[in-house]
């Protein structure tokens, strides 16, 4: 009798691990640098975690606030979220350590181009500001510290011969910026962020607001500026009030990860990404630029070969500029 408990036991031990799977598969735990709460990258994020975790493996991933695209290539480089959402000048600057990253290149790479932000500066109807170059002497937001907001405002000022000193920076927070712009504690605050964004949103609801447009001469010095810049149109009624296209400069987000991370993980990652990108396109319409063919199109920087796999797999060429 004995002997049959034994074997029984042996059995059932047996088939609950044939039911758990194997004994050496381990979770893969991942987080994602988003942003603040009043942007785009947090929801994006939040839908790529979920689609990770849903559809690969042996994967969990988390969307983290964090004080974006800046601060988002430090944490990847560090190994803090292995996987960060930025903006494509940044990216950049960092990995050629560059700017803010003067002589520390980081040991990024491209996994997905995510779609193009616009620079949008804000400021109420009545501020009397109609032309950048009129932020001297006010106080403004350039966007929170380590954000890309931040990086590529002052990027455009520099362009344009604004002085850093010449205004006060509070260096607020997208939803602090439409706070302070209710609340009159500022004149003007910026935004690079993909159009349609509901901490302006919410504001243009309650007050008339103005998106300062860029002339043409002003444009063409922001270009020769940074090779990332492009000349774009933020459309007539994306927000209320704001009824005629403004021209502005945008660049592409591009997510990023860790140099060393796993060939086949990046690759399976990439895969179920591209899979349920109806997932993301539900979350926020700007997730329809994520596509396979944008990756080889308009990173900024070279791609990790688990992308690079999946996308030959697919047939799309790899321009030798972004091979690592």
């Amino acid at each position: 009798m004995m002997k049959k408990v034994s074997m029984l036991l042996a059995v059932c031990a047996a088939l609950a691990l044939i039911i758990a799977g194997p004994v050496s598969a381990k979770t893969i735990f991942l987080g994602i640098g988003t942003g603040g709460t009043g942007g785009i990258y947090y929801p994006y994020g939040g839908g790529v975690a979920e689609i990770w975790t849903k559809h690969v493996p042996n994967v969990r991933a988390v969307a983290e606030v964090t004080g974006a695209s800046v601060e988002n290539v430090k944490l990847a480089d560090q190994g803090e979220t292995v996987i960060g959402e930025v903006m494509g000048d940044v990216a950049l600057a960092g990995y050629h350590g560059t700017a803010k990253f003067k002589g520390d290149k980081q040991n990024i790479l491209t996994m997905a181009i995510m779609y193009p932000n616009l620079l949008q500066l804000v400021t109420l109807k009545d501020s009397g500001i109609t032309n950048v170059e009129q932020v001297k002497g006010k106080t403004i937001s350039t966007g929170s510290p380590g954000s890309g907001t931040n990086f590529m405002t002052e990027a455009v000022f520099k362009a344009l011969g604004i002085p850093l000193d010449s205004y006060k920076d509070t260096r607020l927070s997208f939803t602090e910026n439409a706070n302070a712009l209710r609340d009159g504690n500022i004149k003007l605050g910026s935004w690079c962020v993909g159009p349609g964004t509901s901490s302006i949103m919410d504001l243009a609801t309650t007050h008339d607001i103005r998106i300062i447009p860029f002339t043409p001469e002003q444009t063409q010095k922001i270009l020769d500026y940074n090779e990332t810049y492009s000349a774009v149109e933020l459309a007539g009624g994306v927000y209320n009030g704001v009824d005629e296209p403004v021209p502005t400069v945008g660049v592409w987000n591009v997510m990023i990860c860790q140099k060393s991370l796993d060939t086949d993980l990046v690759y399976e990652l990439v895969k179920a990404l591209y899979a349920h990108n109806d997932m993301l396109c539900k979350i926020h319409p700007s997730a329809a630029y994520t596509t396979p063919e944008n990756a080889a199109k308009f990173s900024p920087i070279p791609l990790h070969p688990g992308t690079i796999k999946y996308l030959k797999e697919k047939g799309i060429k790899v321009p030798d500029r972004l091979i690592p």
